[in-house]
């Protein structure tokens, strides 16, 4: 296994993300055994790390990762957590919610902990006065209940440097989406250079993209094996961000024993990726897209009656492009109704200014269509909201 430091921590450089645990199709409920014996695999070759969070799987992982740790002690792993900012009915009591997260894991404290999804839209919550997360949270981790702070983010680089910049020494890392479709698709490139920057630690969440990466198309997948016969699609992802230097934790939701497997081989020893082989995933990466080759020049909102921040709106309908998801709708419902894509009027000014030859008038009305018809964060949390009620209730 190999390993970063972080602040005089050893940490596996390969982290068990718990989001993804195999669950029955009728019941929901997680297969336990399958969980353990992926955490011993993953134990007795070194992984020293695991990720939960409150809402994942209808708040049953936490409860399942502590089954499955209690047989170690408690000094020999890093538990990971996050507090559902984004996710809360209205203002609640967060030292008791956080409470329901200790008490479900069988802990007194957790090592790292998380603000789950800070984006355009919850950034409004986290720093609300009348929600008063951030105070509590500062104070559990001045009692020691938070071993390292930060926060896992889904934003834009502008908002990723606005938090850094206002809250700066408050945390000691960040988890993003990285791999090589999205180091462009979302920027990631740009988030990974701001948190370097800003001297913070990097931490990797979707690194296969929801497993998108790790079974490619016979086609794109034949020109990897050209360099690794026997290399699977996923190796690459991950030797990819093997070669970022400042990637000091990478989280896969693994749900199969081959999956571990897998994983532990490519994490076995420091093995990233040659220059030909990257260009070959960025070769693929491009071949995926599927929205428009907005440079970021900014040249459309000189004259936009609307005053419309187009490339970001372009960012949003590129990722919606790629697969529907809330990541770009809730980027979109941090924005105030004359911002938004359906307030474009049409008048062409920006495809007359776009030296990419851009319709942009075009893709705004298709963005606007896709948000319109598409997941809403607001829908997916409504069970989030009642389960964190009755969780409440019966603390």
């Amino acid at each position: 296994m190999i390993y970063s430091d972080f602040n005089g921590i050893k940490l596996s450089r390969l982290g068990f993300g718990c989001m993804r645990f195999a669950t029955d199709p009728v019941t929901g409920e997680i297969d336990q055994k399958k969980v353990e014996a992926m955490f011993d695999l993953a134990i007795e070759n070194g992984v020293n790390y695991f990720d939960t969070a409150y809402p994942y799987l209808g708040g049953k992982s936490e409860i399942a990762v502590a089954e499955a740790l209690k047989k170690y002690p408690r000094d020999s792993y890093y538990l990971a957590d996050k507090f559902p900012g984004h996710s809360l009915p209205g203002p609640v009591d967060n030292i008791a919610l956080f409470n329901v997260s200790l008490n479900k894991c069988r802990t007194d404290h957790f090592d790292f902990y998380l603000l789950h999804n800070i984006n355009e839209w919850s950034v409004k919550i986290y720093e609300s006065d009348e929600y008063h997360i951030i105070p509590d949270i500062l104070k559990l981790r001045d009692e020691g209940k938070i071993r390292h702070l930060g926060f896992s983010f889904h934003g834009g680089p502008e908002l990723l440097e606005y938090v850094l910049d206002k809250y700066e020494g408050m945390f000691e890392f960040v988890q993003i989406q990285c791999n090589y479709l999205d180091w462009s698709l979302q920027n990631a490139k740009r988030k990974y250079e701001i948190i370097t920057e800003h001297g913070l630690g990097v931490w990797v969440m979707e690194p296969c993209r929801g497993g998108k990466l790790a079974a490619l198309s016979e086609e794109n997948s034949s020109k990897l094996k050209a360099f690794r016969p026997e290399a699977s699609d996923a190796s690459y992802a991950f030797r990819f961000l093997q070669g970022l230097d400042n990637i000091k934790m990478v989280l896969s939701g693994m749900n199969e024993l081959p999956q571990v497997e897998d994983n532990l081989n490519t994490f076995r020893e420091y093995d990233p990726l040659t220059e030909e082989e990257q260009n070959a995933l960025f070769e693929i990466a491009e071949s995926l897209k599927r929205g428009v080759p907005c440079t970021q020049c900014r040249y459309c909102c000189a004259g936009c009656p609307m005053e419309l921040d187009i490339p970001y709106l372009l960012e949003c309908y590129n990722d919606y492009k790629y697969a529907a998801t809330t990541t770009a709708s809730v980027r979109i419902d941090g924005l105030t109704e004359d911002k938004r894509p359906s307030a474009c009027i049409g008048c062409g000014q920006c495809a007359h200014a776009c030296p990419q030859g851009i319709d942009v008038p075009a893709a705004l009305a298709e963005l606007a269509e896709m948000y319109a018809s598409g997941p809403k964060w607001s829908v997916e949390a409504k069970p989030r909201h009642e389960s964190i009620l009755r969780d409440l209730a019966s603390d």
